[in-house]
C-alpha cells in the first residue's frame, strides 16, 4: 500500500484500469461465439463497469478442444517440472508488478475492501502460485516393495481440468486451483463467477505472457447454466474442481454421473462454530479473533465462524469486549482503504442476508449490535444473542456479517452443538488448557480446526470439509496435487530367465 493511501489514490487508479471484455481461449481474447455480453457491476454502486462475454456451450467446446489439443501435444504436460516451475514463477513476478492494479480491480468487481485485497488477497494469490511452482520439482515418485519385479508408482497429469470458481475470493480461489493444476501439467478451463470475472481474465493474459502455452489456461465467462453446466457435462473434461454452494456442488456430481464419470472435487458451504470455554486465557484476544472470523470479507466466506458457542460463565465478559472492538469494523465504500467492510456481492445476495435479520426479529432474538442495512447493498456487522439449534440462523449458511450467539454449560454440550450441522468445514476452539484443546479439536467433525485463533492455515495445509462441506479432495498443500494427477503402476519383471 505504498501508493494507495487514500480514496482518491484508489479511485484514480480504478479509472485508469483497462478492463478485459472477452473470454480468453487458446492464447487470446475472443468474443462469445453468439456475440452475447453480460454486464458486470460495481456491487457498491450498482453501476456497470464493463460488459464481458456471455459464453455458452459452444465456447466451452472451443476451450476444451484447445485444452485437449495442448495437453496431447505436450506443450505443457510433457515439460519437465523445472520448466513449468520457471514459467509459474514468472507469472507470479508479473503479478507482483501489478499488485496494486489487481487489488483495485478485485475490489471494484467484488465489493471487497481494497485494504484486504492489497494486504491479503493479491499477495496470498501470488504466494500460492509460487508455492506450487516450487513444490512441483521436489515431489518424488515411489517404488513398491516387491519380489522379482520393479514396481514404479508414478504421477501423471490427469488431463483437462474444469475449474468453477466462487465470487467471494475470485483471485485466491483461482490460484488454489490453477496453481496445483498447472504445476502438475494439466490444461485448464476456468469458469469464474459471472459477478467477478475481471481479475481471472487479467491473470490468464499474464500467464500467456509468462510462457504458459496457448490452450493450457482458458477463461470462459458466463452464467452457471450456460457455462458451468456444459463444463460439468463435457465428455472430454477429466475432472472438475468446484468451490461454491453445497446445492450447486450436488449438481456437479450429477453431471459427472450423466457424462463420463469425471472426477469431481467439491469445496462447499459451512456453518462453522467458534467454541469459547471459561478457561480461555485472554478474552480481549478471543473477542478479536471471533469478530474477525465472523466479519472478515463481510462474512462472505465459507469458513466464517458464524456460530459463537460460549460457556455461560464468560459470556457477558466476552460480549462486552466484542462490543468495544466492533466499533473498529468500519463499513463503507470498498475503494476507501480505511474501511474494513465492503458491500454484499449483489442485490439478490443482499436480500438473502437481510432476510435472516428479519428472521431474527420474528423469532424475538436479541440483536446486540447492528441488525440494519444501508443504502446500496450494505449489511451492518451484526451480533444476535439467544440463537437456539432450532433456529434457521443456527442451521443455515447466511454468508453475510451475522454472528449468532449460543450458550453452553459443559464441554460435552459444546461439542454436541458444534457438530449439530450437516456441514463440517471449519471450527475454532478457545481454551487455556492444552489437553482440552487437543481433545475437542479431535472430536469436532471439520476439515480445519484452529486453536486460540481464526484462520484457514496457509499454503502448506490442506483445506476442505467433512460431511456436506466437501467431497473428493482438498485445496492447498501437496495434497491438492492428488486431485490433478493420476497414479500409475509400472510393473517390470526382473526375475532371472532360467532358459
Amino acid at each position: 500500500m505504498k501508493q494507495l493511501q487514500t480514496l482518491n489514490d484508489v479511485t484514480r487508479l480504478a479509472h485508469e484500469l483497462q478492463l478485459a471484455d472477452k473470454a480468453f481461449i487458446n492464447g487470446g481474447f475472443v468474443p462469445a461465439r453468439l456475440g452475447k455480453t453480460l454486464a458486470t457491476r460495481n456491487p457498491a454502486t450498482g453501476e456497470v463497469i464493463g460488459n464481458i462475454a456471455a459464453c455458452d456451450a459452444s465456447d466451452v467446446n472451443a476451450a476444451v478442444s484447445a485444452a485437449r489439443a495442448a495437453f496431447e501435444a505436450g506443450s505443457w504436460s510433457k515439460r519437465s517440472p523445472g520448466e513449468r516451475k520457471a514459467v509459474l514463477l514468472k507469472l507470479a513476478a508479473l503479478m507482483e508488478q501489478e499488485l496494486e492494479p489487481l487489488a483495485v480491480l478485485e475490489s471494484l468487481d467484488s465489493g471487497k475492501p481494497v485494504s484486504e485485497c492489497l494486504a491479503v488477497d493479491v499477495p496470498e494469490t501470488i504466494h500460492v502460485l509460487k508455492w506450487h511452482a516450487e513444490a512441483i520439482d521436489k515431489l518424488y515418485d515411489h517404488t513398491a516393495p516387491t519380489g522379482n519385479a520393479l514396481a514404479l508408482v508414478v504421477r501423471e497429469p490427469i488431463g483437462v481440468v474444469g475449474c468453477v470458481l466462487p465470487w467471494n475470493f475470485p483471485l485466491l480461489m483461482l490460484a488454489w486451483k490453477i496453481g496445483p493444476a498447472l504445476a502438475a501439467g494439466c490444461s485448464v478451463v476456468v469458469k469464474p463467477a459471472e459477478q467477478t470475472s475481471l481479475t481471472s481474465l487479467r491473470v490468464a493474459e499474464l500467464a500467456f505472457e509468462a510462457g504458459v502455452p496457448a490452450g493450457v489456461l482458458n477463461i470462459v465467462t458466463g452464467t452457471g447454466k450456460e457455462v458451468g453446466e456444459p463444463i460439468g457435462l463435457h465428455p472430454d473434461i477429466d475432472m472438475v474442481s468446484f468451490t461454491g454452494s453445497t446445492a450447486t456442488g450436488r449438481r456437479f456430481l450429477h453431471y459427472a454421473a450423466e457424462s463420463n464419470l469425471k472426477k469431481v472435487v467439491l469445496e462447499c458451504g459451512g456453518k462453522n462454530p467458534a467454541l469459547v470455554f471459561n478457561d480461555a486465557d485472554d478474552i480481549a484476544a478471543v473477542a478479536g479473533h471471533v469478530l474477525n472470523g465472523a466479519f472478515w470479507n463481510m462474512g462472505e466466506n465459507c469458513s466464517a465462524t458464524s456460530r459463537l458457542l460460549v460457556q455461560e460463565e464468560v459470556k457477558e465478559a466476552l460480549l462486552a469486549e466484542m462490543a468495544k472492538q466492533i466499533e473498529g469494523w468500519t463499513m463503507g465504500n470498498p475503494l476507501d482503504p480505511n474501511n474494513r467492510l465492503g458491500t454484499m456481492i449483489s442485490p439478490d445476495h443482499f436480500s438473502k442476508v437481510s432476510s435472516y435479520l428479519d428472521t431474527a426479529r420474528q423469532e424475538g432474538l436479541r440483536v446486540l449490535h447492528g441488525g440494519n442495512t444501508e443504502q446500496g447493498a450494505y449489511v451492518q456487522p451484526t451480533i444476535i444473542d439467544g440463537v437456539t439449534p432450532e433456529s434457521a440462523l443456527f442451521r443455515e449458511e447466511i454468508f453475510g456479517p451475522v454472528l449468532c450467539v449460543t450458550t453452553f454449560k459443559t464441554e460435552a454440550e459444546a461439542i454436541a452443538l458444534a457438530n449439530d450441522t450437516p456441514y463440517g468445514l471449519a471450527a475454532s476452539v478457545y481454551t487455556g488448557a492444552l489437553n482440552r484443546a487437543i481433545r475437542v479439536s479431535r472430536v469436532i467433525r471439520a476439515g480445519t480446526v484452529t486453536v486460540n485463533c481464526f484462520g484457514e492455515g496457509d499454503a502448506t495445509t490442506p483445506f476442505g470439509g467433512y460431511k456436506q462441506s466437501g467431497f473428493g479432495g482438498r485445496d492447498k498443500s501437496v495434497f491438492a496435487l492428488d486431485q490433478y494427477t493420476e497414479l500409475k503402476t509400472i510393473w517390470i519383471d526382473v526375475s532371472e530367465n532360467d532358459a
